[in-house]
Parts: structure tokens; C-alpha cells; sequence
């Protein structure tokens, strides 16, 4: 081989790697692509206007990250300086697929996400996994996706065959047997190898500059003008690498502790006064109903569609007359995990679902804890499977003396036992919600309760009898609100008869919102809206829709101070029948952003600055008033709050000392 020969060989073999990586920014692009046509709902504005090119930037930032964390192991196999490896077949296998396995995974993950962000509003961090570890039936929901969206299917065997087909052998020269070659070939290779080392530092830290720490998902919020855009700019494998093993919770340290208390505390020191002398003792069931968003019930949208919308709810809008409500009310996350620790225990989501995380072997405070204390007999009921996405566990932590799943309703075999399992999560909400009234009928009161119903799960599917009763229409999920609604009526039927009925105070909210079909339901803060109703039969003083604003976190120091009780404890939320309306809020924390609804505005704090402030009336987040509108009492309460979630977290203070 003459000098010229094998100057073209030596850089062949780096085209050839180049290739392979430029090849891989081609198809996360094509992943994105999707991505974006799957989800266009969401960016319909603001993604083809004038910051395009910035989030077009962005990509490229988070892109360059994750293909160099996946091709380590193949540019370390490729470049590495050995002459022999060369001319080895089973090495060249080795390296091919040390390039093909990662980024398949890789493509997979995108694709797979391109339909989870309908459900969550974010990019899978490394939280998943906890999230279906106890779920023996996810091959099953697996394989039915993979059949339900077999465009993505077919998009992720496409793209993974592309690879395959253009995939460029690196290895390609052959040194000669001689001294001069063989310095030609390894000078080459340790220069590139040094060249490439640096560049994927640089790659994965996000910069060259020495001040450049490596990026995080946060990073995202640099090239985006609403949160909602973070997760397009993202990419799945970024997300759950950048997340696996890292410290949820780091405290800002905005404020010294004195300063800190002055500002908010989450210590609740109750009083007895005239608003609850009367209702000691009173049994407590909490409703937590999967994916219930405000946008399905008519009581909370009067002007929605001219005056006309009826919503899909006409039992639970028929028991909002004669309950407490509040229309600016709240869910404080996107996920099921999200809602139990916020309405039990008053523990917002921020960062990263709470008992994913290490805080949740803290010592904890909760609805439960605090009433047993009171000789309360508690249980949670969740028609799944006994310890499915951890609800056993946290239902334990937080006082529930016994847990009833799947496994106790098929135990009763007078409400159908395994035969009403929906065969993709739980047993149907109409006959779990008959068990779990006939059996706190069997409790002895005072009893605390909650259940976690199941039915407005995707698929989005409901009981064969019932389909010519709820056919499809609008979105997919409406029949499945109405036929949960239909449930929580027969459950109310079946309560009512109970002599324990009147001496109780029922709680309605959602664990999170879900699928929507208005544009006011779909912004930063609409995808938070979600019901929290008070009903107590036969009292009139918890009756009626007031000013203020409640949210997930509000539920058990308002059920709390209702009850009477007298012992300090530990809850974000507020007292809502005792907090003037102006002193009610909203928290939730949306890819990287802070937000809270307090004032008459509605503010969005990236943890340094303010991003971004609208009224409380601008429904479609229109105009954007940051530098025009004072806001600095909200972000200073705001900041606050996150101190003393973080410290608290970090520092096991979530009980009352």
C-alpha cells in the first residue's frame, strides 16, 4: 500500500465514524419530527414563529449529549489505537453492534415518549422504572400499544433498518508490516482519539467553557419562551441519563432560616373555633379519581362553549350544588404517583415524583397518621394489583392500617371477582367502588378511607355492557368519564343507605388531568385544572362555590381543620376554610419551571428569574406581563415555599416535632 493509498484509508475509516454519528442526528431529528406530529395539539403556536431556529438550536445542544453518552462504548471500540482490531471479523461485529443496540434503544425510547407526553406533559426521566416496577402485567399493556400505535411501531423498525443498511465500517485500513506504517497508523489514531475525547466532554457537558457545568433537563428552559416547549427540544435517552442516580432536591438557600419561617411555613398549628366544634369525630372518605379533569364537569364551566357545555359529569355536577367548590381549583402533578402524596399528605410534585425518590423514607405526616392518632380506623383501596405503582408502600408510610387491592376484592366473589378486571390495570371502577362501600360498612367509625379509582386509564376502555350506553364521542376518553361518573353515583346510592353516611365528610379531586379538547385546558396552567370538592350530607355551612383557590395540597389541613383537630402538623396546602381567598394558591412545577397562582397572577419562576406573568383571567396565556406587573411579594412567597420543600425533603422535617 503506497503513502497516498494509505492516507485515503486512514481517513476513510474517520469518515466512516463521522458518518455513523451524523447518521444518528438524522434520525433524532426524524424521532422529534414525530414527536411533534404526534403531539401537534400542543405546539400548534409558537414552535414555526420567531424563535425557531433557537429551539432548532436547542435540539441540537441536548441531541449532541445523548448520541455521545450512547456511541461511547462504539467510539471507544472504534478509534481505539490497536492495529490488530483492524482485521478482526468477530471485532467488527462487536462494534457494529455496540452501535446498533444503544441507538435502537435510543429510537425506541423517543417513540415511546412521542405518546407517554400525552399523558404526563414531559420527557420519561430515570423515574420511570420505579414507576411500573411493580407492574406484572406490562408486557401485556406493552404488546397492546405496540398493536394500537403500529404507526410508531413501524416508524421504530424503519428507522433501526435504516441504520442497519447505512451503517459505515470504521475499521477499514489495513497497516502494512512495517515500522513507517505502523507510526503513521497509531500517530493517526491517538491524535483523533484525543481530539474525539475532548469533543465528547464537551458534547456531554453542553459547552466548551470551562465555567459550563454539565446540562441538565433545566438547561431546556434557556432556549424556550413557555415550559410546554422543553420536552420538544429534549430527548428521551438526555432525559433518563441525566436523571439516573442525581439528587432530586437541592435547597436554593434563597433565604435565612429566620427570614425563611417569617415567610411560609408548612407547620399547621390548628385552633377549635365555630367552624368545626360540631363535627369531631366524623368519618373521612377521600374519592381520588384517575384522570379527572376539570374541563369534563359542567359546574366548574359556566362560559365554556357560549353558556352551553354540559360537561360529562351530570351525577357529580347534580352533587356540586350541594357542596363546597372552589372554581379556581388544582391538581399539583401530571402523574397518578404524583397525586396520592399531594392530596394524603399534602406533598406538592416538584422536581421528581416524591416517593421515587429518597425523601420518601422520611418520616411522614398524612391524612391517616394524624387521624389515627384520633383511634381512626384507616384503609386505601386501589383496584390494581396489591403494591402496584407503589401505593401499598406509601399507604403504609403514611398511617393506612389496611390496604385493599385486587386481591381482596377477588376475595369477594359477590362483586365478580376476577372477572371484572379491565385487563390492562385494575378492576372496573363501578364494581371496586361497591366493594370498598360495603366495606367500610364493615369498619367501626371513626374511619378515614380513600380509593384510587382506575376506569379513565388509557386504553380508555369501558365494560362491554356499557359500551351502547357510552358510545364514543369527542375525545377518547369522555365515555370513560361517564361511565366513572355513573359509578361514583351508584357508590353514593349505596352510601347513602349506610348509617355511617351522615357522619361523614366525602372528598372528590383528581390525581391528574388527562386528554383535552379546549384551548384554555391546555396551556401551563390548564393542564393543572382539577376538581377538589367537599361534600358533607346534611350540613349546610360546607355548602357552595367561593371565591379563592384550592389545589390537591389543600385537602387534608382543610378536612383537618374541619374535623376540629388540635395537634400540629406538617402540609403545604392551607386551611381553605379559615385562609381569606387573597392568601389561597396554586404550586405546580412543569418541566424545569416553578409556577404558582397567587394574587391575581399567575407567575413562572425558573429558580433565578421570572419567565414569565399573566393574569388570572388571561384563560389562553396570551400576554405575557413579566417586567410590566409588580410581582415580587408572590415570588417572594414562591421561593420561600421551594426552600422550605427542599431543606424539608433533604433534612427528614416532614412531621411536626
Amino acid at each position: 500500500m503506497n503513502n497516498r493509498s494509505e492516507n485515503a484509508s486512514l481517513a476513510k475509516s474517520l469518515l466512516s465514524t463521522l458518518w455513523d454519528i451524523a447518521l444518528m442526528y438524522v434520525l433524532y431529528f426524524v424521532c422529534r419530527a414525530i414527536f411533534l406530529a404526534v403531539n401537534y395539539s400542543h405546539y400548534a403556536e409558537g414552535v414555526f414563529g420567531d424563535n425557531f431556529w433557537t429551539l432548532f438550536r436547542g435540539s441540537l445542544v441536548f441531541d449532541t449529549s445523548a448520541i455521545i453518552y450512547t456511541n461511547l462504548l462504539f467510539l471507544v471500540l472504534a478509534l481505539l489505537p490497536l492495529h490488530w482490531k483492524e482485521e478482526c471479523g468477530v471485532y467488527k461485529w462487536i462494534v457494529k453492534f455496540a452501535y446498533i443496540v444503544p441507538n435502537a434503544v435510543a429510537i425506541i425510547a423517543n417513540l415511546v415518549d412521542a405518546r407517554y407526553f400525552s399523558w404526563t406533559e414531559r420527557r420519561s426521566t430515570a423515574s420511570v422504572f420505579g414507576e411500573f416496577a411493580h407492574e406484572d402485567n406490562i408486557g401485556q399493556i406493552l404488546g397492546g400499544e405496540l398493536l394500537s400505535q403500529w404507526y410508531l411501531t413501524l416508524a421504530a423498525v424503519a428507522m433501526i433498518w435504516v441504520m442497519w443498511k447505512l451503517y459505515c465500517n470504521p475499521l477499514s485500513f489495513r497497516p502494512e508490516r512495517n515500522i513507517i506504517s505502523f507510526i503513521k497508523y497509531y500517530s493517526f489514531r491517538v491524535i483523533v482519539m484525543a481530539v474525539v475525547v475532548l469533543l465528547a466532554i464537551a458534547g456531554m457537558r453542553g459547552g466548551i467553557d470551562r465555567s459550563t457545568r454539565p446540562i441538565t433537563i433545566s438547561n431546556a428552559n434557556q432556549y424556550i419562551k413557555s415550559p410546554i416547549q422543553a420536552p420538544l427540544i429534549l430527548n428521551t435517552p438526555f432525559s433518563i441519563i441525566r436523571t439516573i442516580n442525581k439528587k432530586p432536591f437541592v435547597d436554593p438557600k434563597y433565604y435565612s432560616m429566620d427570614t425563611l419561617v417569617r415567610i411560609y411555613t408548612p407547620l399547621h398549628i390548628p385552633e377549635v373555633d365555630s367552624l368545626n366544634a360540631g363535627n369531631k369525630g366524623k368519618n373521612v372518605v377521600v374519592l381520588i379519581v384517575e384522570s379527572f379533569s376539570r374541563e369534563f364537569m359542567g359546574c366548574y364551566n359556566k362560559d365554556l362553549e357560549g353558556g352551553n357545555y354540559k360537561g360529562y359529569t351530570p351525577f357529580i355536577d347534580s352533587l356540586a350544588k350541594k357542596s363546597l367548590i372552589f372554581q379556581q381549583s388544582f391538581v399539583n402533578g401530571r402523574k397518578s404517583i404524583d397525586g396520592m402524596p399531594s392530596i394524603l399528605s399534602g406533598i406538592p410534585y416538584f422536581v421528581e415524583p416524591f416517593f421515587l425518590t429518597p425523601a420518601s423514607l422520611n418520616h411522614l405526616d398524612g391524612l391517616a397518621v394524624e387521624l389515627g392518632k384520633e383511634g381512626y380506623q384507616t384503609a386505601f383501596f386501589h383496584g390494581a394489583k396489591n403494591g402496584s405503582m407503589g401505593f401499598e408502600a406509601f399507604a403504609n408510610a403514611t398511617g393506612f392500617q389496611k390496604y385493599y387491592g385486587r386481591t381482596e376484592f377477588d376475595e369477594a366473589p359477590e362483586f365478580g371477582g376476577e372477572a371484572e378486571f379491565d385487563g390492562y390495570w385494575a378492576i372496573w371502577d363501578e364494581p371496586f367502588l361497591q366493594f370498598y362501600a360495603a366495606e367500610m360498612s364493615k369498619m367501626q367509625e371513626p374511619f378515614m378511607t380513600a380509593v384510587f379509582t382506575a376506569s379513565n386509564h388509557h386504553p380508555y376502555q369501558i365494560p362491554e355492557k356499557y359500551k351502547s350506553v357510552y358510545p364514543e364521542e369527542g375525545i377518547e376518553i369522555h365515555k370513560c368519564v361517564r361511565y366513572t361518573d355513573m359509578a361514583i353515583r351508584k357508590f353514593f346510592e349505596t352510601a347513602s343507605r349506610e348509617p355511617w353516611y351522615y357522619n361523614t365528610i366525602f372528598v372528590i379531586c383528581s390525581d391528574h388531568t388527562n386528554l383535552s379538547d379546549h384551548d384554555e385546558y391546555q396551556t401551563d396552567l390548564g393542564l393543572f385544572a382539577g376538581p377538589v370538592i367537599f361534600y358533607a350530607p346534611g350540613d349546610s355551612t360546607l355548602v357552595g362555590d367561593r371565591p379563592g383557590i384550592a389545589q390537591q395540597i389543600d385537602v387534608m389541613p382543610t378536612v383537618l381543620g374541619y374535623l376540629g383537630y388540635e395537634k400540629p402538623y406538617i402540609s403545604f396546602g392551607v386551611d381553605l376554610l379559615r385562609t381569606p381567598p387573597e392568601e389561597t394558591f396554586a404550586v405546580s412545577y412543569f418541566n424545569g419551571i416553578y409556577q404558582i397562582l397567587k394574587g391575581g397572577y399567575f407567575v413562572q419562576f425558573d429558580g433565578a428569574k421570572v419567565t414569565a406573568v399573566y393574569a388570572d383571567n388571561d384563560k389562553l396565556l396570551k400576554n405575557n406581563l413579566v417586567g410590566t406587573v409588580n410581582v415580587d411579594e408572590t415570588v417572594t412567597f414562591l421561593k420561600a415555599f421551594v426552600q422550605q420543600y427542599m431543606s424539608r425533603m433533604n433534612e427528614d422535617r416532614l412531621v411536626a416535632k
